[in-house]
């Protein structure tokens, strides 16, 4: 993002992640559902072509708004950046939801959240965007922190060892789960270098734009490959139009809060901030009244100091 709007807008960026993956929960547990009915690859789809009309919407209403919106400079560099991150990810989607389709997907959410590490790894390969020592020890100890309430209780892991026998059923999940951090990892790093491409630009017009050239991509390539390769077609989505549309609104309402968070602050300090969308993950999924572990209460912890000086460093 520019000094201008940095200067005049420190920490909003915070506000905006927190909404952002609060959708986003809400989003993966409408887009789940509709794994077992549509199928893979067509749930992938949802949050691209059912949140295209949301993203159009929301940008229309900007340049609505009285005095207009600053015209932008488009080039070849933010689309191929657009690109980049648009196909990396429909991978990581796809890799997420073949996870979940594992009976022992747990290894593959562990593994999945290395994505902050590596966002921070090619954030700094490819723009050259190194974080400070602070927001540094914060995405450390908030991916420990993670991986330690991702882990399921020893009675779980035994029962899931187990089924699989071999434990090939892990095998398939923590390469599924490598591949998904692997390939957000990317994507984050592809839309915020399309947000530095824009320059000057408002955070909220950046994100507008790159929302809505990104899922129209999504929505013609994943959309096209299915009608191509799937005897059915895109006919389950249609009948599964209700739990469509509520994925694809939260996808879309996350995906915005994204790309303007992208041209706020580095893709690193994001995503590490981001992570808090697990503790939201696991709150609504323990049943009321039910206590925490030991290594539960640990984990929730270490999260929680790693997100507070990820904050603080941004600020």
């Amino acid at each position: 993002m520019s000094a201008t709007f940095s200067s005049l807008l420190p920490g909003l960026w915070v506000p905006v992640v927190l909404f952002a993956a609060l959708a986003q929960t809400a989003r993966n547990a409408a887009q789940r559902s509709l794994t077992a009915e549509v199928g893979t690859l067509a749930a992938t789809l949802v949050r691209f072509l059912f949140g295209l009309p949301f993203a159009a919407a929301w940008l229309i209403a900007l340049y609505a708004l009285p005095g207009g919106q600053p015209a932008l400079a488009f080039s070849w560099a933010w689309a191929g950046w657009i690109a980049l991150g648009a196909f990396f990810q429909v991978m990581a989607t796809a890799a997420l939801l073949l996870a979940m389709q594992e009976r022992n997907f747990a290894v593959a959410v562990t593994l999945s959240k290395t994505e902050v590490l590596q966002v921070a790894l090619f954030a700094g390969v490819l723009l050259h965007e190194l974080p400070s020592a602070l927001a540094g020890v914060a995405m450390v100890v908030a991916t420990v922190g993670v991986l330690l309430l991702s882990l399921p209780p020893r009675r779980l892991r035994a029962a899931a060892v187990g089924a699989t026998g071999d434990g090939g059923g892990s095998g398939r999940a923590a390469l599924y789960g490598l591949a998904c951090g692997a390939c957000f990892a990317v994507s984050s790093v592809g839309f915020r270098g399309a947000a530095l491409a824009l320059g000057e630009a408002p955070p909220w017009l950046s994100g507008a734009w790159g929302v809505l050239l990104a899922q129209s991509l999504q929505s013609l390539g994943l959309g096209g490959w299915i009608v191509w390769r799937a005897p059915a077609g895109l006919a389950p989505l249609a009948r599964a139009w209700r739990v469509s549309l509520l994925a694809g609104s939260m996808g879309a309402a996350a995906s915005l809060a994204w790309f303007t968070a992208y041209a706020m602050q580095g893709a690193a300090q994001i995503r590490t901030l981001g992570m808090v969308e697990v503790v939201f993950s696991y709150l609504v999924s323990r049943r009321l009244g039910e206590s925490f572990s030991t290594l539960e209460r640990l984990g929730l912890a270490l999260m929680l100091i790693g997100l507070v000086l990820v904050c603080l460093q941004g600020v």
